[in-house]
């Protein structure tokens, strides 16, 4: 007898339950809401199971249907390992690459790669933009294959990786913010006085992690990277950014660093699974390896 529940449905689930409404999940699989809202009503009227209550004024997952989001999600992971494997042993050529990286890294930085590699293979790639927690938590649940991000003090033991650059990370605010009349040392208990621009951390099951905020701080959260620069040079609060992304901003007058700020260097590395290494995911490492420069 086949099952009424399909890989799609599956998709449909998880896509619901990550992004948190029907609309967002439609937006991201470029379906229209109304054909998931009927997908997912077939699917209950099949089963004879309520995946959601619609009580509500948001429509949340029952219990039943939590059950099948987290088996559903072991049986996607699954069958995406199913067809990684089977293209693999065909050709040796992955059908798709992901390579994920920390939202603080330019997206430009890996243009030319994908350049060099479509001229030696059709390998799809996806450039997957994480934050924080979210970086490690997409190598370690295989959503991604490659990660190039700040290293930890400690990797995983099943995880290689290899410092492939540097990246400077400064104190800054907009030119006239008041943070810029203050006097005195900028510690942690001075910047508690100024909201602070973070970056939400993609991680989905992992505790999010938070990077020089403390406790008592006002904070503004966004989505990614640009917004954060955005605020900042909105005047909306202070924050971090990478050097290279400062100082034309810096040189511009929409930006300014803050005196008495320390500036944090780090190493930005490169980090793999120590699994099956296809052609594509082989030929990126030694790509990178070799040609990584921040932009």
């Amino acid at each position: 007898m086949q099952s009424p529940i399909t890989l799609e449905a599956l998709h449909i689930l998880d896509a619901i339950d990550r992004r948190g409404s029907f609309a967002a999940a439609a937006n991201e699989l470029d379906r229209a809401p109304s054909s998931l809202s009927y997908q997912i009503q077939k699917l209950e009227q099949d089963l004879d199971i309520m995946i959601f209550d619609r009580s509500g004024h948001k429509a949340h997952f029952t219990q039943a249907g939590q059950l099948i989001l987290e088996r559903g999600r072991a049986i996607l992971q699954a069958s995406e390992k199913l067809v990684s494997d089977a293209t693999l042993l065909a050709n040796g050529w992955e059908l798709d690459i992901t390579i994920a990286f920390d939202g603080i890294i330019p997206i430009m930085n890996f243009f030319p790669m994908v350049n060099a590699l479509s001229e030696v293979s059709t390998t799809r790639i996806r450039l997957q933009e994480e934050i924080l927690a979210g970086s490690w938590e997409s190598l370690n649940t295989g959503r991604a294959d490659l990660l190039i991000c700040p290293t930890l003090d400690s990797l995983p033991h099943d995880v290689k990786a290899e410092k492939i650059g540097k990246m400077t990370m400064v104190w800054v605010a907009a030119s006239d913010h008041y943070v810029h009349k203050r006097n005195g040392p900028f510690n942690a208990d001075a910047r508690e006085k100024y909201r602070i621009i973070a970056i939400a951390d993609t991680a989905r099951e992992q505790p999010a992690l938070s990077m020089n905020i403390t406790q008592k701080q006002p904070r503004l959260t966004v989505t990614n990277f640009p917004a954060k620069v955005e605020a900042l040079t909105s005047g909306l609060g202070i924050g971090t950014v990478p050097c290279q992304v400062a100082q034309p901003l810096i040189d511009s007058g929409a930006l300014k660093r803050i005196e008495g700020s320390e500036d944090h260097s780090m190493d930005i590395i490169l980090a793999w699974r120590r699994n099956t290494m296809g052609e594509a995911k082989s030929w990126c490492v030694q790509y990178l390896k070799k040609n990584w420069k921040l932009k």
